[in-house]
Formats: C-alpha cells, structure tokens, sequence
C-alpha cells in the first residue's frame, strides 16, 4: 500500500525510530483502555487511535483525513466483498436445514460411539462460511439433541464442535481476520487458503477432539433440563431439507475454484504454462476469491433455494438479513485498516521491523508474540490479527518473503490472535453460557483449548516456514 504524497513529497516523521515505537506502544494501549475500560466502541476507538497518530508523528494536517481514508477503503476493498457474500452463503446453508442434515449424516457415516468426531468434522465443514458466533448457535441445538439421545457429557460433543468453528474462523479465508492479514501483508490468498486447510484438521483434532476427550473426563455437564429450552433439538425441523453432499459440495466448491487460481498461478511461475494466455487468465478471474464466492452463492441459490420451492422475494430476504450482523465487523475490520494505513505512513512499521532485527527476535516469531499481546489484551481476534498485521506488515513486505513464505507470516499472526480467550472476548462467554459451564470452568476448559490451538498451529506454521526456507 503506498501514498502518492509521501513519494511526492518525501516526507519522513519529525519523530525518530525510538519516537515511533513509542507512539505505537503507546496508541495500542490507549486503543485497548479505551475498548476495555471506558467501553468505547472498537470503530470508533481505531478512527480516534488513527486520528492521533497521525497527528502525533507529524503527517501534514492537509494529508491527515486522505492517509487515513486510504487505508480504510484500501482494506474494505479486499474484505467488504469477501465477508459480505459468505455471509450470505452461510445464511443458505444455515436456513435450509443443510447443517443438521449435514451433522446427522456425519454421525450415521461414522457411528454413535464416534459422534464426538464426527460431529467436530461437521463443524468444520459448516464453520467455512460461517462466522463463528452463528455456526456455534446453530450448532448448540445439535449437541444438544445428539448428548440428550446418548447419554453422554455435553462438554464431550460440545467442544470438538466449538473448537473446529474456531479454528475455521481464524485461519481461513473468507473470514475477515485472515483476509485482512492478506491483504495487509501483500500475500497470495491462495496460498494462505492452502495454508490453513492444512493447519486446519491437525489443529482441531489435537486441540478439539482430543482436549474434549480431556475435558469430559475432568468435568461432567448432563443436558439442562430446563435452560437453553430452545435449544435442545426440539425446534421444528426444516421440511425438504438438502442431501449432506450438496452441502459439502456447495462447501467445497470455492475452494476448488480458489486453489484453480493459485495452481494456474503456480504453472505460470514455473513455465508449464503461458500465464498471458486468454484461457490462463480466465481460469485464473474464476478462481479469484470474489468471483469464486460469488459463483458458490448463485449455485446456492439455485439448489438450496429455487429448487426446494423457495421463492424469489424468500431468498432474497434471507440473504439480505445475513448482511445486517457482519456490517459492524466490516467496518472495524476496516477502521483497523485505517490504522495500519497511518501506521505504514508514518514509518512505524518499519521502525518496530528494524528494532525486532536488531533485538535478533524472527519477524515470524514476532508476528506471533504480538498477536498474543493483542488478543490477551483486548480479547477480540479479528481485531488482535488486523493490528498485529498492520504492525508488522512493512517489515515483512520489505522483507523479499516468497509468496509460501509470506503466507506463512499470515497463519502465524492468525496463530497469536486466538491464543488464550478468556473473560474479555465475547466467544469465552458464548461457549461459556450454551454449554452451562460457570466462568471457572469455562477459564480451564476454552481458555485452555484456544491455547492449545494458538500453539499447536504455530508450531505447525513454523515448521512448514522452515522447510519453506530451505527452497
């Protein structure tokens, strides 16, 4: 991301690179009391931390509303679209029944005794293109109904199911944290979309399936009786609902036209094909995320809509009221892009990269610690990865990281920005309600398994980045 005036003019910040620094630890913490403390909502906070940095480190008074504007359209420009469309995915899948037809096929596919499993599966299929608020609360009634049916503890089924959304909403793509990390960092989203899907299961499964088999063996919860009445598998069911191929299908879809882009992408580099050859490049327009979104979206509203019966005017206001819940987290997501435009402008950026250089700390390591920093602080992920990025991201595009090496710095970030949920992020207490535990026990049981996750991964990232390095 560049500013046309700053080449133009050649203006540098009156401040040194102790200076910079300075404001940036001190912005961050006064963007984090102002979110915690004083309650200030979180756009707000990131336009009001942008606003004072900018004027701080000296950009021209002229210059300040344009730096900042840049950086938010900048960044809605690769989110808006991206979070905008699979929220409307989502809200089809989620409507027509397909998550508990979905569900239920994974538990006769893979047998009662193993329904922990396969009901984890499940969720990270339905946690794609779904945020994970939604999917969760989708997902309760479910648990509810498949730990009632068997008998078994409810910490048993509910946290593979809550730690594969999780997972799903952290490090892929159309998420908006990793999105915007993307964008941030200048990496290839198709390789960043590679990247997770291989995380994605490895991660789950140590940090999911196996911790819910710790966790229920430690903590007995038996189905409520009486709490969460709506929520126990008794709401009527979806008539006609789809077959659970189709929902993998429509799941699947993007991703094959995705990773059809970064394979053309890839065979272009290498010489196999003409990358400026007609066919090549139209190929390769399919599989941009966007167009790939987009064509997922009108085959879902071919199949799960007008197919099942549904009318024109029902699909469209099905769709329109899956847009009202993600607009505030494409605006912060955006308001975080401000901040990292006047950031990268004033040369913060590249002052904290050059202090972490000196200091003999990796730039992947880190990207890593100060996402933790952030999401132990603040508490919400999205926002921890969108700082973090925004912090580190001149460093490492100066960096001269290949395309694989860049999307690993991506997961990285993505792996520090759930480390370690407790009582300030507002999943610590949706999991914490909807699966009856008390603050305590929701502090030893999520709060562990987001640790876990954060850890688990980025020993993963960093593994494959130090293969990665070798090529």
């Amino acid at each position: 991301m560049e500013l046309d005036w700053i080449e133009e003019t050649g203006w540098e910040s009156w401040l040194g690179a102790g200076g910079l620094i300075t404001v940036a630890v001190v912005t961050v913490a006064l963007l984090l009391v102002m979110v915690m403390k004083l309650k200030i909502h979180a756009f707000l906070a990131l336009i009001i931390v942008s606003l004072l940095t900018a004027v701080v480190a000296g950009i021209p008074a002229g210059q300040v509303v344009p730096t900042m504007l840049f950086g938010f359209g900048d960044t809605l420009s690769n989110v808006a679209l991206l979070v905008a469309i699979g929220a409307m995915l989502g809200a089809m899948v989620e409507t027509s029944g397909g998550a508990r037809a979905l569900a239920e096929w994974m538990i006769s596919l893979f047998g009662e005794k193993r329904a922990p499993f396969a009901l984890g599966v499940a969720a990270l299929f339905i946690g794609f293109p779904i945020f994970m608020d939604a999917a969760f609360v989708l997902m309760v009634p479910i648990v509810y109904a498949v730990a009632r049916r068997l008998g078994g503890n409810l910490l048993a089924f509910g946290i593979p199911v809550a730690a594969a959304l999780s997972v799903m909403h952290v490090y892929l793509p159309p998420h908006p944290g990793p999105v915007a990390a993307t964008a941030f960092l200048e990496a290839n989203l198709g390789y960043v979309l590679l990247l997770g899907l291989v995380l994605a299961f490895p991660t789950w499964y140590i940090s999911g399936h196996l911790w819910g088999k710790v966790v229920s063996n430690r903590f007995r919860i038996n189905v409520p009786e009486t709490a969460f009445a709506g929520l126990t598998g008794d709401e009527e069911e979806v008539e006609n609902p789809p077959a659970p191929w189709t929902i993998m299908l429509i799941l699947i879809l993007p991703l094959i036209l995705i990773l059809l882009n970064t394979g053309f992408d890839a065979l272009g580099s290498v010489g196999a094909v003409d990358p400026d050859s007609t066919i090549v490049q139209a190929m390769r327009m399919l599989g941009e995320t966007p167009i790939a979104l987009l064509i997922t979206a009108l085959f879902t509203v071919i199949v799960l809509g007008f197919r099942r019966g549904k009318s024109g005017t029902t699909i469209e206001k099905t769709m329109d009221n899956a847009l009202g819940p993600v607009c505030a987290v494409i605006l912060i997501t955006g308001a975080g892009g401000m901040f990292g435009g006047v950031l990268q402008a004033t040369g913060i950026g590249d002052a904290l990269a050059d202090s972490l250089s000196d200091l003999g700390i990796p730039l992947i390591l880190a990207a890593y610690l100060i996402a933790v920093a952030l999401r132990l602080a603040q508490g919400s992920a999205t926002v921890a990865l969108t700082t973090a990025a925004a912090l580190v991201a001149p460093g490492i595009i100066a960096g001269g990281f290949s395309p694989f090496e860049t999307a690993c710095m991506v997961l990285a970030l993505a792996a520090g920005s759930v480390f370690a949920g407790h009582v300030n992020d507002s999943g610590f207490w949706l999991v914490g309600r909807l699966l009856d535990m008390d603050v305590k026990t929701t502090l030893r049981v999520w709060t562990v398994q987001q640790a876990i996750e954060s850890v688990v991964a980025f020993a993963m990232v960093l593994a494959i980045y130090g293969v990665a390095t070798l090529f």
